[in-house]
Formats: structure tokens, C-alpha cells, sequence
């Protein structure tokens, strides 16, 4: 399901650092070399790479590449050069700390997204590199930063150590599903029983409890929350955590679509989007993005863009420049 294509024959990392180093020499910067050194190696191996890097050449790897790489280029290939879980706390705390940009919806998904797509043992490293990283808790950061119905919520969520197999509760899914069509009903979202379920219920056991919902109130409690007032930032930031719960390919697919639809390109968005499935399930977004959208995804996003960065986000699509 992941589309990054690794070589059958792969250089040791000591090569892929002197190739990487060889790359910035000179007057010039050879960003196809980064682009297939970095482009092509999964995260154990990027990772080897960087620690070779720094006992060569007494450098950190990717301070390099943000010193000789530029723009939307430079942003992706650095993310993707991270430590996922490093990446992940970093984006968070940009969205919380950066004073020059209000905290938009659009930012706050970032959290939304790393606490509901991604394993419980990876969140579980997010937090740990926030707090070495930050000198500060990643739950904390969200309290201190936002109001209380949004924060209440997103605290919950990134606080979350779910049970990670495939086992279900046909009746523990029933009367959930009462519990949430109540909370829905008396236009209480932030209701504890709503945040506790969806914060500590595995995947699978709230996949079991939607369809439950839709079996016996004939409608998805995604159309239910929609049509509850309220606060409409904790409406939409619910949605949100449902479907990325319950199909997050579908979710990733929409980031996509958001990223590059109409006047521009979103370009954080679709890096974010590509770097962070990638490894995991970026082929199961294509599909979906196709279902959706009835178009190819790989034919809309290099329609969009352009240059070094469309070359990086090819190549991390699987396909070659």
C-alpha cells in the first residue's frame, strides 16, 4: 500500500551520505542526486543515512538540506528526512506556537489527524519527541493554546493509547452508538461520553460503532453531527476525527483534493498529505481520490506543480522523472 520504491540494490548509507555531500558542493546544488538518494529509502534507511551523515562529516544532515535547498522543495524534502515522529511533533508545534498566524481550523487538523491515522505506539513517540524537543508536553501545549471546547477535545485525542487489533463488541458498539445519538440529540459534542469514546476506543470497536449508528438511527453520525449546532469549529473538527477513523485513505484523499482545487496550490497541505502516507497507505488514498473524484490523483497533483518539488513528490508517489 506504501508508494515510495526502494531499490532491489541499495548503496550503503556511508555512499548515499557521500553522494548527499557531493550534492551540495560546488556552485550549484544537485537536487536530482537528493532527490534520488533521499526519495527512495524508507525510514530505516533515511534514518541510517543521517546518522552516517553526522559521523562523517560532522554535520546534521538535514540543517544541510534546509541550507542549500529553497521553498516548497526545500520543506518536503526535509520533512520526509525527519524522524516521523520528530516531523510529526514539529508540525504540531509550529501550529500551537507560531504567534504570526491565528490557529485556523485548517492548521488544527494536523492533531486531528496524527492522533486518529496513525498507530498508538507512533502517537506515543510524537509526544515523547514534543517533550524532548519543546521542553514542554504536547497535551499542555494544546490546553495552553486553545479555547476550552477545542482543546478539551484535542487533548483527549492526542492523549489516546487505543487498542490496536482487530477485536469488536457488537453489543458494547449498540449502546455506544445510543450514547453518542443522546449527546447528538441534547447538542452536547463536548459531552464527556462523546470524548470518551472517541478518544479510548480502538479503531476497529468505533468502526463497528458507526455502522451500528447508521443501522439504527438511518443516518451516518457524520450527517447527525453535521446538523448539530453549536460551536462550529468542534462540528468540524469531529467530522473530522470520524472520517479519518473510519476511512482515513478517504480523508487523505480529500487533503489532496482541498490542496490543489481552485485559484493556487496549497503546497503544505499536499506535502503533508504525501510525506505522511507515503510509507503507509498512499496507494489506497490513489484509489480512493479516484473514486471520489472519478480522475487520476498523480495527473492532478503534477498538473499543479511544478519544478524540483513536482519531481520529490513524483517520486515519493512511486513514479519516475
Amino acid at each position: 500500500m506504501a508508494t515510495i520504491r526502494v531499490p532491489n540494490e541499495v548503496p550503503s548509507p556511508a555512499q548515499d551520505s557521500e553522494t548527499l555531500n557531493q550534492a551540495f558542493r560546488g556552485w550549484g546544488t544537485d537536487e536530482k542526486a537528493i532527490i534520488r538518494v533521499l526519495g527512495q529509502r524508507d525510514e530505516s534507511q533515511r534514518r541510517r543515512i543521517r546518522e552516517s551523515y553526522k559521523e562523517i562529516y560532522g554535520k546534521d544532515l538535514i540543517h544541510d538540506l534546509s541550507s542549500e535547498l529553497s521553498g516548497d522543495f526545500m520543506k518536503a524534502v526535509v520533512l520526509w528526512a525527519y524522524d516521523p515522529a520528530e516531523r510529526d511533533a514539529r508540525l504540531v508545534n509550529k501550529i500551537l506556537k507560531d504567534k504570526k498566524k491565528k490557529k485556523s481550523l485548517e492548521n488544527l487538523k494536523v492533531i486531528v489527524e496524527i492522533s486518529c491515522t496513525t498507530s498508538p505506539n507512533h502517537l506515543i513517540a510524537v509526544r515523547k519527541a514534543y517533550c524532548s524537543l519543546f521542553d514542554s508536553s504536547l497535551e499542555e501545549d494544546i490546553a495552553s493554546s486553545l479555547p476550552f471546547p477545542l482543546a478539551k477535545f484535542l487533548v483527549t485525542l492526542a492523549s489516546s493509547f487505543r487498542y490496536e487489533k482487530d477485536k469488536t463488541d457488537a453489543e458494547v458498539a449498540t449502546i455506544e452508538a445510543a450514547m453518542l445519538r443522546e449527546a447528538i440529540e441534547k447538542k452536547q459534542l463536548d459531552h464527556d461520553h462523546v470524548l470518551y469514546i472517541l478518544g479510548t476506543r480502538s479503531i476497529y470497536q468505533l468502526r463497528e460503532t458507526f455502522v451500528a449508528y447508521k443501522k439504527n438511527y438511518e443516518v451516518t453520525i457524520d450527517e447527525d453531527v453535521d446538523g448539530c449546532p453549536g460551536d462550529a469549529d468542534l462540528r468540524s473538527l469531529l467530522q473530522m476525527a470520524i472520517l479519518c477513523i473510519d476511512t482515513p485513505e478517504k480523508h487523505f484523499a480529500k487533503v489532496v483534493r482541498d490542496s490543489i482545487e481552485g485559484f493556487g496550490t496549497d503546497e503544505d497541505s499536499l506535502t503533508r498529505a504525501i510525506v505522511a502516507r507515503a510509507e503507509i497507505d498512499l496507494m489506497k488514498v490513489r484509489g480512493e481520490y479516484f473514486n471520489m473524484y472519478n480522475t487520476s490523483m498523480d495527473n492532478a497533483i503534477t498538473g499543479d506543480i511544478s519544478g524540483d518539488y513536482k519531481d520529490f513528490i513524483i517520486t515519493l508517489l512511486g513514479s519516475k522523472i
